[in-house]
């Protein structure tokens, strides 16, 4: 059974930086759909990043919500073992739980996250001064 978990998170100033991993035990992710969530107190949860495991082109393969672009950086390693979510230039804003999610159907979408059937604990990223 898939198990993913993340890890990463912190307390950054803002313009800071962190990394944040989403490990996969259990099954490899080659075969999955990735999608990066955040929720914040008092928020809706909103789909940041996700990443599919096939598709036709770029805009397909890699996704990202407006506020994130050039700022976040989704990537995975070749194993299908780790996720990352690399973040630059961080912002008060930004601050959240931060969760990685799974599914195997179609492309990834951030904006809804019904499809995703596997989802990790979370961490924490504050970014405050």
């Amino acid at each position: 059974q898939l198990q993913l978990v993340e890890s990463g998170g912190g307390l950054v100033q803002p313009g800071g930086s962190l990394n944040l991993s989403c490990a996969a035990s259990g099954a490899s992710l080659v075969n999955y759909n990735i999608g990066w969530f955040r929720q914040a107190p008092g928020k809706e949860r909103e789909g940041v990043s996700c990443t599919s495991h096939s598709a036709r082109t770029p805009s397909e393969r890699i996704k990202y919500t407006d506020s994130v672009k050039g700022r976040f950086t989704i990537s995975r390693d070749s194993a299908g073992r780790t996720v990352y979510l690399q973040m630059n230039s961080l912002e008060a804003e930004d601050t959240a739980v931060y969760y990685c999610a799974a599914f195997t159907r179609g492309t990834c979408t951030i904006r809804t996250s019904v499809w995703y059937e596997f989802w990790g604990q979370g961490t924490q990223v504050t970014v405050s001064s």
